[in-house]
């Protein structure tokens, strides 16, 4: 049975995400190289930072994609796997892959939440739409001054803008006839236009990097365009171009599904990829580490 690996992004920071790995020894060399980049052990960190600190998004960024580092190292990759990342979790997967080590896929997440601040000014942010037409959707971000960010299955939306207009459009949406809207503890606008000024000087960082290419056990899905990541040099372009421009993560998954993969675990923190799988594609076998309450556990249902 082919299998995928997704990598989540940076929605759902919380206080015990590390609590079922801090214990386990493969995931210790991903502590250390986080701690490079928070300056305190990752579970330390979460143990004593601010409620304000958590939502930072430079924290953010560096805490999902270790999250992910960490319980990716616990399975141990042996066999065919595919891998995709969602928003910041596409750098978790570029490193999964084996393109970038842990402490060098961890330093760029941070030049790249860096860049991505600076360019938005410190006013951005994001919410979510679901349920509404995607016609009545359109005329509602037009009006407000936002846009889509992320498409996924189901009509769910992540919507990016000014924070107050962010704010503002989601109440709108529930008024038309949504299903649910809100803004989400992200405070910057990812994925839209207004993060444009943050892409070409990433864009040099990442072709500064010394990147090998994907380990032969995996096959690595970039969000650009949904294509396969086999020389990075000529994905890097697109790796970048994505903190601007609008994802498509319901063409991502559908190209996981199309190549095979029948079974999915998301690395989470959180369901929310686990969820979205099972709204689009409800036959396949579809799990999140955080459904485990063990490292082992998870390990062998990913392998059965």
């Amino acid at each position: 049975m082919t299998r995928a690996l997704l990598c989540s992004g940076q929605g759902r920071v919380e206080r015990e995400m590390f609590d079922l790995l801090a214990q386990n020894r493969r995931a210790r060399a991903v502590f250390q190289a986080a701690a490079e980049q928070l300056g305190r052990d990752p579970v330390a960190f979460l143990e004593e930072a601010s409620a304000t600190e958590l939502i930072e998004d430079r924290t953010g960024q560096i805490l999902s994609v270790a999250r992910a580092l960490a319980a990716g190292a616990s399975l141990e990759i042996d066999a065919p796997t595919m891998i995709a990342g969602y928003s910041v979790g596409e750098m978790a997967a570029w490193s999964l892959a084996g393109i970038w080590a842990p402490g060098r896929v961890l330093r760029l997440t941070s030049r790249r939440a860096e860049l991505m601040e600076l360019a938005d000014g410190g006013i951005g942010g994001l919410g979510f739409v679901r349920g509404l037409d995607d016609r009545v959707l359109g005329d509602l971000l037009v009006r407000h001054g936002c846009a889509i960010a992320i498409r996924n299955p189901g009509r769910m939306y992540i919507i990016g803008g000014v924070r107050d207009d962010i704010a503002r459009c989601c109440a709108a949406a529930l008024g038309l006839g949504a299903a649910g809207a809100r803004p989400i503890p992200v405070r910057v606008a990812s994925h839209t236009s207004r993060l444009q000024g943050a892409v070409d000087p990433f864009l040099r960082i990442l072709t500064g990097e010394p990147a090998a290419r994907p380990d032969a056990k995996v096959t690595l899905i970039g969000a650009a365009d949904a294509s396969i990541v086999t020389n990075p040099e000529e994905s890097l372009e697109g790796l970048a171009r994505q903190v601007a421009t609008t994802i498509d993560w319901n063409g991502v998954l559908t190209a996981l599904v199309e190549r095979g993969a029948r079974r999915f675990l998301e690395l989470g923190p959180g369901n929310a990829l686990a969820d979205m799988v099972r709204t689009g594609w409800p036959d396949l076998e579809v799990r999140s580490f955080d459904d485990f309450r063990t490292v082992e556990g998870a390990g062998q249902w990913f392998d059965a």
